[in-house]
């Protein structure tokens, strides 16, 4: 006995790209717990790194979000995009942050230090292409329209 099969969703680059980063981040936040715990929720200490990069709590906190946004937004490629420009936005904003908050721990409450400040540059620039990855061009054969005819006589 055959079954029918529901039609699959064809997913594009930018989508799995998007759930790729999702699952990155939030399995960083989540080992990052275990580098800090809860301690020193915002506080700045150059010793709490995982794999050279400076976090806390609060920097833990904001992966496990950017995690979840992405394995929330990867399935349909309007959400995946929204995702990748708030990629951009964010890491683009952390980025800037960094430039000032890295030497100046009265206002590094991210515990941002200069591998970060690439990473979070590095993660603009995947929002970008997720936001902006083309689009699929479908062409959709229906009897009786100008797609269905051979292309020298439309």
């Amino acid at each position: 006995m055959a079954y029918p099969t529901a039609p699959r969703i064809a997913r594009g680059p930018h989508q799995w790209l998007a759930l790729i980063v999702g699952v990155v981040y939030l399995l960083v936040g989540a080992a990052g717990f275990a580098v800090t715990g809860l301690d020193g929720f915002m506080e700045h200490d150059d010793t709490q790194t995982l794999l050279g990069f400076a976090i806390n709590p609060l920097h833990n906190i904001v992966h496990v979000v950017i995690g979840i946004l992405g394995i929330s937004l990867w399935a349909w490629s309007g959400s995946a995009r929204l995702f990748g420009w708030l990629l951009l936005l964010g890491y683009g904003a952390a980025f800037a942050y960094g430039l000032f908050a890295v030497d100046n721990p009265g206002i590094n409450y991210l515990n941002i230090n200069e591998a970060d400040n690439w990473l979070h540059l590095g993660s603009a620039v995947i929002g970008l292409l997720i936001a902006v990855w083309p689009h699929r061009r479908r062409v959709v054969e229906q009897p009786g329209t100008s797609e269905a005819l051979p292309r020298d006589v439309r």
